[in-house]
């Protein structure tokens, strides 16, 4: 007797190179139209809105209506989560795009995964909220201490607004360039936010890529380095 989910629907979606394609693009965090996620899948745009039905048919992405165009993202964390994991296996199992170049590079060291920080920038996070004490794991599990609280107040995060989110304040994600844990949850969203706010990084057109400057970077250790 099959017992649990069905995931052959999913992984059937999921290994469908647009559509993997269209996934992948909607890991920027970014709403993109049918139009702009055809060009990233290299199809054409009616082909792109059939892909576009079959996801939002299985909740794995969302459409919201603004005038005349429709913008579609993913449907929420545990999709996005779910995409970096499958990344990590690929990367473990050599499943790798052949064409590497600079923005290959650039998306190991700081990208947007989603809605937080990835890449090695967004490993040096975690490890340091780690050893400050910031953060406790419990297996998967990661939680925010008093302690953790405190400093990211001191950041310019209001703590107590997310504790009043549905969204959790703390997930563990594991990095798929480097196969270690990063921070997602409210409380990644909420850094990563506040990053782009101080200028210490920007995010580069058209990628997922986040680029810190000199001065950033030193602001960066400085406050999440022990």
């Amino acid at each position: 007797m099959k017992e649990g989910p069905d995931i052959s629907r999913i992984a059937a979606l999921i290994g469908d190179p647009a559509r993997a394609n269209i996934l992948t693009a909607l890991m920027a965090g970014k709403a993109l139209t049918a139009t702009e996620l055809a060009a990233e899948a290299g199809v054409t745009v009616q082909t792109a809105s059939a892909h576009l039905g079959k996801l939002e048919a299985a909740q794995m992405i969302a459409c919201r209506k603004s005038g005349r165009h429709k913008y579609f993202t993913l449907a929420g964390d545990d999709v996005g989560h779910a995409l970096e994991a499958l990344m990590g296996l690929a990367a473990v199992v050599g499943h790798l795009r052949t064409r590497t170049g600079p923005k290959d590079l650039a998306l190991r060291e700081a990208r947007v995964c989603y809605n937080h920080l990835a890449g090695a920038k967004g490993i040096a996070l975690y490890q340091g909220l780690l050893r400050r004490g910031a953060l406790v794991e419990t297996g998967e599990a990661v939680t925010l201490t008093d302690v953790g609280a405190e400093v990211l107040t001191k950041f310019g995060i209001d703590i107590n607004a997310l504790r009043r989110s549905k969204t959790p304040l703390c997930r563990s994600c594991l990095d798929w360039s480097a196969r270690q844990t990063h921070l997602a949850g409210s409380v990644g969203r909420a850094v990563l936010a506040e990053i782009l706010a101080k200028g210490w990084a920007e995010r580069v057109t058209g990628t997922r890529v986040i680029r810190f400057s000199p001065a950033g970077t030193r602001s960066f250790e400085e406050m999440f380095s022990p």
